[in-house]
């Protein structure tokens, strides 16, 4: 599985200079240009590459999942979905706090402890970036994570805007 991930990366990164790349039209703000680069094939499922220019400030968000933020239990035992939709509530609290939104992410890494799961994932996924361009994203299976219960942990990249 770690070949076929290196070779697929390796891959994604060869077709970002091929002539076959599509190109969404780059998103602009005052304080900075983020223009995202889609796979012929990935179009509809996440970007391959996002790149930022500009003004901004970048935040690095790590290891979103399950944990109540006042007691570290892990909340919606054995039920993956909800455990998506924690995380990524998480993530959209954070980024409001420092000026940004769900729209300002550029880079996902998903840990998940089941691939089974990746429909419910998708469908999480897709409701949290609901309305925004998506960012590059790498989607992995691993044997646990942090805490036992926890079905997913989510890291985010995220570049907002500096206020002038």
């Amino acid at each position: 599985m770690f070949m076929f991930r290196m070779t697929l990366a390796i891959a994604c990164l060869t077709a970002v200079s091929t002539a076959s790349q599509a190109q969404q039209s780059p998103a602009v703000t005052d304080a900075f240009k983020k223009q995202t680069l889609f796979g012929v094939w990935s179009k509809n499922i996440f970007a391959d590459a996002v790149t930022v220019s500009g003004s901004a400030k970048t935040i690095y968000l790590s290891g979103m999942g399950a944990e109540d933020a006042n007691t570290g239990t892990i909340l919606y035992q054995g039920n993956f979905l909800e455990q998506c939709r924690y995380s990524y509530s998480k993530i959209k609290k954070i980024l409001a706090t420092q000026g940004g939104t769900m729209a300002d992410i550029v880079k996902v890494t998903t840990y998940v402890t089941d691939m089974r799961y990746s429909h419910d994932y998708n469908k999480c996924f897709a409701e949290a970036m609901s309305g925004a361009i998506l960012p590059a994203h790498t989607f992995v299976n691993v044997s646990q994570l942090a805490w036992p219960g926890m079905m997913i942990e989510v890291d985010a990249t995220a570049v907002v805007p500096t206020k002038q």
